[in-house]
């Protein structure tokens, strides 16, 4: 009897397939031993549990490291990613990313983090990763004036390509270098409060706030998905009722994440 292929093959061992007789059936069967075992059909409620069996995470969250070239944004991915550092990092060539999966709440976390370049030369191809950012991480570096006064650029790049409700964190890099500083923390603090966002000083280097930094922002877009998806439920219990759900003050950020080196 021949049977026609349908869907997706689950971890490179399994394939679901129908019988022409059974359409509205989902057959799992094992390549190997085909010839020898009868399938197993499964209906949608199966499929569905093996679905979540193999989900590995609870949320998947897009996040962007922008910034001028040189602030220290690849460091910070591979601190945060790896737990490492290194001093020969070259100038990121167009864009990069890394995979982590933390644990918030008792939910699974999987973070996506793309780093961009920062030269003028890789503009068009990094805004494109604007579009579906979820939270995004705005870093300059305190030895450099220039590079704080660029993050007003960098938010204009923010407004006119991501979306307008995402998530953003002002991080003042290379806070271990004090001796250098051009930037004082009170001014970094300022621009965030004029921009509407949380601030904080990191250093890769020293290994300063960055985890800090990486899980307040996926604290902050995991408390909007719920609230949204709790708002979504709601809408749809009350049979189409409009509800309007007032948005919580922003509060201060800034006490307590001071550079400190230890």
């Amino acid at each position: 009897m021949q049977h026609k292929k349908r869907s997706a093959i689950f971890e490179d061992k399994f394939e679901i397939i129908t019988p022409i007789e059974q359409k509205k059936q989902t057959t799992l069967w094992s390549h190997n031993n085909r010839a020898h075992k009868p399938p197993l059909l499964l209906d949608k409620n199966h499929i569905e549990q093996l679905k979540v069996m193999a989900k590995t995470y609870d949320y998947l969250f897009k996040l962007l490291l922008i910034g001028d070239s040189g602030v220290g944004k690849t460091c910070l991915l591979f601190r945060f990613s790896e737990d490492s550092f290194n001093n020969s990092f070259i100038s990121t060539i167009g864009i990069d990313f890394k995979i982590r999966t933390i644990e918030l709440d008792g939910k699974k976390i999987k973070l996506q983090i793309w780093d961009t370049a920062g030269q003028e030369r890789f503009r068009t191809i990094t805004t494109a990763y604007y579009r579906g950012a979820m939270g995004i991480l705005l870093v300059y570096d305190i030895t450099n004036e220039r590079s704080f006064e660029n993050i007003k650029n960098w938010i204009r790049n923010i407004e006119e390509h991501a979306s307008s409700d995402v998530e953003r964190m002002v991080l003042g890099n290379k806070c271990d270098v004090e001796d250098r500083r051009q930037v004082s923390r009170e001014r970094g603090e300022q621009m965030a409060i004029e921009y509407g966002t949380k601030f904080m000083e990191t250093s890769a280097k020293a290994n300063i706030n960055v985890e800090d930094a990486f899980f307040t922002l996926a604290r902050d877009i995991k408390s909007k998905t719920e609230r949204n998806l709790q708002a979504n439920t709601t809408q749809n219990a009350a049979s189409g009722k409009r509800l309007s759900f007032q948005q919580p003050q922003k509060k201060s950020f800034f006490s307590g994440w001071g550079c400190n080196i230890l």
